[in-house]
């Protein structure tokens, strides 16, 4: 099907479903297409705006009665490196980090299997072929990157393994998290607070000023942890407003 756009794009709903969230709640969801020439230019702009991007669609809450999606961004010239944070770096000092096409490969399937299966098994990606997989990395119309972090090459027991991704996209206004995923093994490294921080450390290299994180979901044991990155900004209705602590 041909989706054409004329000055404005068109915006839909969904039928309600389970909320992924939060218990005994129903979701809805309000969504356009990126396509077509304009297609970077709209994914910043709806970013700014509280949408998320998936594939080549761009959507946003519009639940009944329900606001506790609230997305949020991390100011990375004012962001607050805790002694906790700053161990989470050193840790992982020894990784190697690279930003690559984001072109789909077995390496990072295999990767992203082993990190649903144990981290998310019950959840909406469980199901996920390699076909699937290759669809949320490859098909989209955006500026989109993924950052690959490796062991060393001398690493006695997993020399330049692939360890950690995320999924990246490019605004004008800094980097949207889209999906990250690691080796669940590793537990001591932290590798899902590192992946957040060398991102924010990259946005600042880039001369840009925010991460977006995605939405912060109170009391949900998937989302509450995008409380700790401070301060941060977070979207309501009067606009993005700064949080110093939660």
């Amino acid at each position: 099907m041909t989706i054409e756009r004329r000055n404005f794009p068109q915006f839909f709903i969904t039928a309600p479903s389970p909320c992924p969230y939060l218990p005994d709640r129903m979701e809805r969801k309000v969504f356009t297409h990126l396509v077509g020439p304009d297609a970077r230019s709209l994914n910043s702009q709806l970013s700014h705006g509280g949408f998320r991007r998936s594939q080549n669609i761009a959507y946003r809450p519009a639940c009944d009665g329900c606001q506790a999606c609230i997305s949020v961004r991390v100011p990375v010239e004012s962001f607050r490196w805790t002694r906790s944070f700053r161990r989470v770096m050193a840790r992982n000092a020894d990784l190697r980090s690279a930003v690559v096409k984001a072109e789909a490969t077995s390496e990072q399937y295999s990767l992203f299997r082993g990190y649903i299966d144990t981290r998310h098994s019950e959840g909406g990606m469980a199901n996920m072929t390699v076909l699937d997989f290759a669809a949320m990395v490859d098909d989209n119309l955006v500026d989109s990157r993924l950052v690959e972090y490796r062991l060393p090459e001398n690493h006695p027991h997993a020399p330049n393994e692939l360890v950690a991704a995320v999924l990246l996209d490019v605004l004008g206004d800094g980097l949207s998290m889209i999906y990250s995923f690691y080796e669940p093994t590793l537990e001591a490294r932290s590798l899902g607070t590192y992946i957040i921080l060398d991102n924010i450390l990259r946005v600042g290299r880039m001369g840009l000023p925010y991460v977006y994180l995605g939405y912060y979901v109170r009391n949900s044991d998937k989302m509450d942890y995008k409380a700790r990155f401070l301060p941060q900004e977070r979207l309501t209705t009067h606009g993005w407003e700064r949080v110093e602590r939660d």
